[in-house]
């Protein structure tokens, strides 16, 4: 998907759509500004509150990711596949750790048995991971592994629908963080959302680097990735009140989160950093980002 060389296309250089992009991004600002404000006037919102600066935090790191666009600097490909193997360790721990393991709490606390407190995380999970398979399906984007061909106006295309891709895939991340924040253990919500953030960081590098490879400019391929960002506190207030409307659906809130968050792991990130080749920094990554999720979640939490 990335190039070495960037070109950049004049043709794609439109002032209006700059000034669109500068629009949503305000747009998206205010809201969780205005959000937040609200949460802290209350006062009695503490999980609408940590739900937002998480969600920030995540939106704020995908923004830092852009940085080496925005200085013109790009890393070599095996470093590019090695922070996509970190941001799916880091995924995978927060998973387990965050999700998973306080689902199975939360489902025990509301009475249930140890059986039927697995039966729920494990359906929850399976519903999770579908609902992001119909979304695929019903929403076709362009997978990171399917590379491009064609003509140019079809790879510019192609760039877009990855970029709507990983869009997509910041849903679950953004509800795993309000969800998280919903629950009693605000350790471990905190410990999802670093995780999460960190993880960011080279997807907000990721999506800048596919819009520089196509022609665009420096500061609208960095304005598209800190977009993309913006999903993630947005859903994050969606998850506290979804599941603020009643205890019953936080065990099943957390799992689907974590089935979500699998499939988006197993069908579009570990298969994109193995794509060129480089299979041993990439699971280098998701070793060392697996580690330092379980090193902190264990050691907020």
């Amino acid at each position: 998907m990335v190039s070495t060389v960037f070109q950049e296309d004049a043709s794609l250089s439109h002032p209006q759509f700059s000034r669109w992009l500068v629009r949503a991004i305000s747009l998206g600002v205010l809201l969780i500004l205005g959000a937040g404000t609200y949460a802290s006037v209350q006062g009695d919102m503490p999980a609408l509150s940590g739900a937002i600066l998480g969600g920030a935090a995540a939106a704020t790191a995908t923004a830092v990711g852009t940085l080496p666009v925005l200085l013109a600097w790009q890393p070599p490909q095996r470093v590019h596949d090695a922070m996509l193997g970190f941001g799916a360790g880091v995924m995978l721990a927060a998973c387990a750790f965050s999700l998973i393991v306080p689902g199975l709490e939360a489902a025990r606390a509301l009475g249930a048995g140890t059986w039927e407190a697995s039966g729920t995380v494990g359906a929850g999970i399976l519903l999770g991971a579908a609902a992001l398979l119909l979304i695929d399906r019903v929403l076709p984007h362009e997978h990171f592994v399917k590379g491009v061909e064609g003509s140019r106006s079809r790879l510019v295309k192609r760039v877009w629908l990855f970029v709507i891709a990983i869009a997509l895939h910041n849903i679950p991340e953004g509800l795993a963080i309000g969800v998280s924040f919903a629950g009693e253990n605000l350790e471990a919500a905190r410990a999802l959302a670093i995780g999460i953030s960190l993880q960011d960081i080279p997807e907000g590098l990721v999506v800048a680097l596919a819009m520089r490879t196509v022609g665009y400019g420096r500061s609208v391929s960095a304005g598209v990735a800190i977009f993309t960002g913006l999903v993630e506190p947005l859903m994050a207030m969606l998850g506290v009140l979804v599941v603020g409307v009643s205890a019953v659906l936080l065990p099943w809130g957390l799992a689907a989160a974590a089935g979500a968050m699998l499939f988006v792991i197993s069908h579009e990130i570990i298969p994109e950093s193995h794509r060129q080749g480089h299979e041993s920094w990439a699971t280098g990554g998701l070793m060392i980002g697996f580690v330092l999720m379980m090193l902190l979640d264990t050691a907020l939490g």
